[in-house]
């Protein structure tokens, strides 16, 4: 058990300083997010099994609090909803579980965040196309290569693994990055 706890930590180490080329595209989604809700948008975020969790997780971090005191920024996670998804899925199919809430959501101006460890997620694929048709900024969390999602995404954080776990934990690392200077700017400590 100890040999398999420290292969998973030093896998998680060397993925770690591999993702460090992703910080500038991350400090550039932070400053599309800021516009974003400076112009009256809002986001809107999905992704299934664990990755549902931290599309949830990003919403929750930004209609409640970071880290600091300051007021709700309007985002929602459309994996939350089980009324909503277990409607759209009995009557149309899983496959357009996110589409079709992004299509009677999200808007122009709106950024509509995609959560896949794989890529390969039909509903996340389709849900990043929808708002890109609708002129929404889309932004991928992904790993492997990232497709066929990444060919959807406005900005793309691939995590460079095969390894759900080992990319759910550099995902949620860089949810985190990228939440600190919205925070700041909502907190009014930044310009």
């Amino acid at each position: 058990m100890a040999d398999t706890g420290r292969q998973a930590l030093a896998d998680h180490r060397a993925l770690a300083e591999q993702i460090e080329q992703l910080l500038p595209i991350v400090d550039e989604i932070g400053r599309r997010l800021i516009e974003t809700y400076e112009s009256g948008g809002r986001l809107f975020s999905f992704g299934n099994g664990g990755s549902s969790c931290e599309a949830a997780h990003l919403a929750e971090e930004l209609m409640g609090r970071y880290r600091r005191e300051r007021r709700p920024l309007a985002a929602t996670s459309l994996s939350a909803e089980a009324s909503v998804l277990t409607c759209i899925a009995n009557d149309y199919s899983f496959d357009e579980v996110f589409e079709r809430q992004v299509r009677g959501l999200a808007r122009a101006g709106d950024m509509v965040v995609g959560f896949t460890t794989s890529g390969r997620s039909t509903n996340v694929v389709r849900g990043l196309a929808a708002a890109r048709e609708l002129g929404a900024t889309t932004v991928l969390f992904g790993g492997g290569d990232g497709r066929p999602a990444v060919d959807h995404a406005d900005y793309a954080l691939v995590v460079p693994s095969a390894s759900a776990a080992r990319v759910q934990e550099m995902q949620m690392l860089l949810l985190h990055v990228l939440l600190d200077p919205v925070d700041a700017w909502a907190a009014g400590e930044t310009s």
